[in-house]
Order: structure tokens, then sequence, then C-alpha cells
């Protein structure tokens, strides 16, 4: 048989269900079924607004090291200029 004609009428062996997909684990039945039948409790997944507090409080962490920071600055400043 010429290889043009071999080529054409070439079907995969995944197409029959003779290989295993590689294309990804989701695809594999016997995963989805383990995931289904494993008593896992449901993933929260609402983690956007713990990273928004997350965020904001470290924003505010942040500009309350810098105010404090800022007068310490301000107090020592002022502290060295009194003893000239």
């Amino acid at each position: 048989m010429p290889p043009l004609i071999k080529r054409l009428l070439h079907r995969p062996v995944i197409q029959f269900g003779l290989a295993r997909d590689a294309r990804g684990k989701f695809r594999d039945p016997r995963f989805v079924s383990f995931i289904s039948e494993s008593n896992r409790k449901t993933l929260n997944t609402d983690f956007q607004d713990a990273v928004l507090r997350g965020r904001k409080l470290f924003r505010y962490a942040l500009v309350a090291a810098l105010a404090c920071g800022g007068a310490w600055v301000v107090l020592e400043s002022a502290h060295a200029l009194s003893i000239f």
C-alpha cells in the first residue's frame, strides 16, 4: 500500500479506545469517578474576598508603619536639633 493511502486511511488508536488519551487527566473516567466517590469537603472557591481583605489589611499595616517611621524621624530630628 502506498504511504499516501496509508496516511489517509489511518485512524488514531485513541479514537477506537485502544489507547489512553494523554491530553489531560480529566478525560480519564476513572479519575472523574474517583473524585466523585471520595467524600472530600467542598472547596471554598470564594478566595477573591479573602485576598482583597488581606490586601486591605496589609495596606493599612504598611501605612501605619510608614506613619510611625515618619513620626520617629521627626522626633529624632527635633531631638538632634535641640542638642545644637
